[in-house]
Parts: C-alpha cells; structure tokens; sequence
C-alpha cells in the first residue's frame, strides 16, 4: 500500500531503517557508524576487521550526517542485529523489516546480491518510502525491467557502488586533457562478477560517460575478464578475480597523451560522500546521478555474466 508519503522529506530530522545482512558483507556495521558514531569496545566485536581498522582512523567530528541517524536495524540472523545494534548506537531492534513501516523516513538495504533487492525493497517501495540499495541493484534482466518500472512511476530509489565516489578517482572523471584521448581504462577487484563486478563499474563510468556497447567475457566464475566497448573510442577491461584481495580498485587510464594510474585505498570518504548523495536526495529530491546511469551499470553487469555463460560471446547492451 503506497502511503503517499511526501517527497523530498522537509523534516528537519530523519530516522533511518537498515534493513538485512548477507555473507561477506559489513555495511550494517559501517554505514551505520557513519551516521550514528559507534562504540570502540562494540566494533571491536565485528567479525570484519576491517571496518573498525578505518573507522578508528577518523576523529569524533567525522561521523555524523546532517541530523540523519539510523534509529532502526533488522538483519536476517536476529543475533547480528543485536551485534550491530550495540556497535553501531542504533536504539530499536525489529523483529521484521516491514515493521520500519511508518517508523522511519526512509530506509537502507545495505545487502549486495542483486537477485535479491527486488524481494527486499518491494514493500517499502510499495509503501512510498526513499529507498537505498546497495551495488548491484540488480543481476538479472528481469529484476531490472521490475526497478525501472518502479522508477518511471515516481518512486525514489537510489543504488550505486561507493567507487564513484572514491577521492583517488576523482581527478579522471571526465577523461582529463592531459591524458589525451583515452584508448583503453583498466580496473581491478576481488570477489564474484555478480556481486563485486560493479564496484569495477562504477568505478571506471565517470571516467567515460554513458555510451557502452557491447561486454566480452572471457574469463570463468572465478576470473572474470571483461571487455567493454564504448562509443568514444575507448575499450575498457574489467577484472573480477576471486582472490584479488590485495588489488582492490586498481584504476588504469591510457591515452594518446598520457596515462595514469590511482589505487582505492580511503573506503571511509567514499562511503561518506556515497551516504551523503543519499540524504541530499531524500532533501531535495535531485539524485545525485541520472537513473539512467544505473540502468547502463546493471545492463554491463548483465552482459557480462551472459557473455560468460555464453563461452565469451560479444554481448551488446541493447539485447538486455
């Protein structure tokens, strides 16, 4: 039921619900702290080191988003809730995530596989609250004709991969001049195509812009290698290696002028700026990109696993 709910939120203080909690994944923990601050003795009971690794790298005054604070958890363990709840200074436990109904403004799933987001946003969605996805927001064509509808009804859905918005990237966004023309964009990262692909993604498409082709994957499950094509000119490799771990977001820019090359290494700033694209949303109702973006993100995400089922097929985006 659509409580038509208004949109943007003019309230001065929002309350937010997180929502799930899959394998391998910490978001809970991190986004969390972002907003609320968190308790040392707490995170250090997170069985992802490294979240209070890089958060008790910042000061006291780096937490905290214009007077937005997750005030509602639900996980899929019940005991993780609790867990989180402790770390990460979150008041109120739910014993189902449709239970944020009417208790929040919006909601967070911070969960990233993609076949799943269409199940978990759905009631929230129906009931007209902003919702945040984690990357991908989808892995399968069908779930994403799902999202785009509900986006051409009106309803604000946000999802994305924080690499857009990593600081060692940002001085190539937009193909810089002193590189020349770029001919080729490489970029790294550990963990599955399906759901850690994205983060290479995302990370690459402000570089380029909208305007991918076709995707070539001729790697397997476990090593990915993509081949993109884009209608600037520049081809674009993407790997996805399982064990990758020490190369995580590993950017390569090689032009007709110049090349480059910058490492992902500050996951604190990136979440921050990506939570904060969130709120602006939620306040003025502009996104902080197109949609449509999105919409070619999932599609290169798509293709690639088609390519890869389909023994290195050159898949075009249009077919998806």
């Amino acid at each position: 039921m659509d409580t038509s709910r208004p949109f943007p939120i003019s309230k001065p203080d929002l309350r937010l619900a997180m929502l799930g909690m899959v394998d391998g994944n910490g978001h809970p923990y991190s986004w969390s702290a972002i907003f609320n601050g968190y308790s040392p003795a707490e995170m250090a009971k997170c069985p992802y080191p490294v979240i209070p690794a890089y958060l008790s790298k910042q000061p006291p005054s780096a937490f905290g988003i214009d007077g937005v604070r997750v005030t509602h958890i639900w996980t899929d363990d019940p005991e993780d809730a609790g867990r989180v709840a402790r770390a990460s200074l979150i008041p109120n436990i739910l014993e189902r995530p449709e239970d944020a109904i009417g208790q929040v403004e919006a909601v967070v799933i911070p969960t990233d596989k993609g076949h799943e987001h269409v199940r978990r946003a759905r009631p929230f969605i129906e009931a007209g609250l902003p919702v945040f996805i984690d990357k991908p927001l989808v892995d399968n064509a069908a779930d994403l004709r799902t999202f785009m509808a509900w986006q051409a009804e009106g309803k604000p859905i946000l999802s994305g991969s924080c690499l857009r918005y990593a600081r060692e990237f940002e001085p190539y966004h937009g193909s810089p001049e002193s590189l020349g023309k770029l001919r080729l964009v490489t970029i790294t990262t550990p963990k599955s195509w399906e759901r850690y692909g994205i983060h290479a993604l995302e990370g690459i498409y402000p570089v380029l812009g909208p305007g991918f082709l076709t995707a070539a994957n001729t790697g397997t499950v476990d090593r990915n290698i993509v081949h993109f094509k884009h209608a600037g000119g520049a081809d674009a490799v993407a790997a996805a290696i399982s064990d990758l771990a020490g190369s995580f977001g590993v950017l390569g820019l090689y032009g007709t002028a110049g090349h480059a090359r910058a490492a992902f290494t500050d996951t604190f700033t990136a979440f921050k700026r990506q939570l904060e694209g969130f709120v602006r949303y939620l306040r003025t109702g502009v996104p902080p990109f197109a949609f449509s973006e999105t919409v070619e993100l999932a599609r290169m995400v798509i293709a690639g696993i088609r390519s890869r089922d389909e023994a290195g097929r050159e898949v075009a985006l249009a077919e998806i």
